[in-house]
């Protein structure tokens, strides 16, 4: 079981570098950052973007992976979004795993000023996205004319690191999202069902119920996944910030028994969301060689 951690992009970089080389020395095996032009309740504070952010990321640090959960079309361009992993790639010399959603009805989905879409229309417009960004980081030029996105003689020179791109992590819920995740990615990454009035028993509950789906669509496929296919559980709503690590690491191995081979929590914060003592992440460090014995 491997365990990553979520740092939000709030701080300028002369604060936050120190976070993120810390979250490697302590051993965690990815930093994630939310990929929002504005998040939540943190909407009118200091919310620095997300590809600075990991760049900067990518220079300070030299083996913790790094990623996006998620990105997702209501704020990016395939054509644009490819040439700026491409290069988060390179510098950090192969070190990317993208995270990418269909997108909420939220802040990000309006800002631009665009059509509100159903959730149909959502689902349509993430396939086509998921599939140019693929073609767009896998050959050099690509032309693409669909129904959300045209692509003219786009060029993605020189290419990523990694081969034969970064690996993609699908985000999803639900039956079509989980097939995208199965035919057209190397992880599924799941939040678990809606957690808002729910106890941590009910959401766990709500999480086995999403992992029945996800392997009922595995079987219907009659295709094994591959040995390495990430699947990635976000347990901060499970977490809570007054628990004891010892409680934490039993979270750990209740995802790890329903199939996980990933999770992530948050860097705790001073004030919510994610409020808690910094010094919490150096007792959850030293469990981590006996959850990484952990398997699925």
């Amino acid at each position: 079981m491997r365990v990553g951690v979520v740092l939000l992009p709030e701080f300028d970089w002369t604060v936050d570098r120190a976070r993120w080389q810390r979250a490697e020395e302590l051993g965690f095996h990815t930093a994630w950052t939310y990929d929002h032009l504005a998040w939540r309740t943190m909407a009118d504070g200091p919310w620095h973007a997300t590809i600075p952010t990991l760049v900067a990321a990518a220079l300070s640090t030299t083996t913790i992976r790094l990623g996006t959960l998620v990105a997702s079309p209501n704020l990016r361009h395939p054509v644009s979004f490819a040439k700026d992993l491409m290069t988060l790639d390179c510098m950090s010399k192969g070190r990317l795993t993208v995270a990418v959603g269909a997108g909420t009805a939220a802040h990000d989905a309006h800002v631009f000023g665009w059509p509100e879409l159903t959730p149909r229309q959502r689902a349509d417009r993430f396939e086509e996205f998921v599939g140019l960004l693929d073609l767009l980081l896998t050959q050099p030029v690509t032309d693409w004319s669909g129904a959300y996105y045209t692509a003219v003689d786009a060029r993605t020179i020189p290419g990523p690191v990694q081969d034969p791109r970064p690996p993609f992590v699908v985000a999803a819920n639900g039956p079509r999202g989980m097939r995208l995740a199965q035919t057209t990615a190397e992880g599924w990454v799941t939040n678990g069902a809606s957690h808002q009035g729910l106890t941590t028993e009910e959401w766990w509950a709500g999480v086995a119920d999403v992992v029945a789906t996800f392997d009922r669509i595995t079987a219907e496929r009659q295709a094994p996944l591959g040995a390495d296919f990430v699947r990635l559980l976000n347990i901060e709503e499970a977490v809570g910030r007054s628990g004891s690590v010892a409680e934490i690491v039993d979270h750990v191995a209740h995802a790890s028994a329903l199939g996980f081979t990933d999770v992530v929590l948050a860097w705790p914060r001073a004030t919510e969301p994610y409020q808690g003592d910094e010094a919490w992440m150096d007792g959850l460090a030293a469990e981590l060689p006996a959850l990484r014995a952990l398997t699925p």
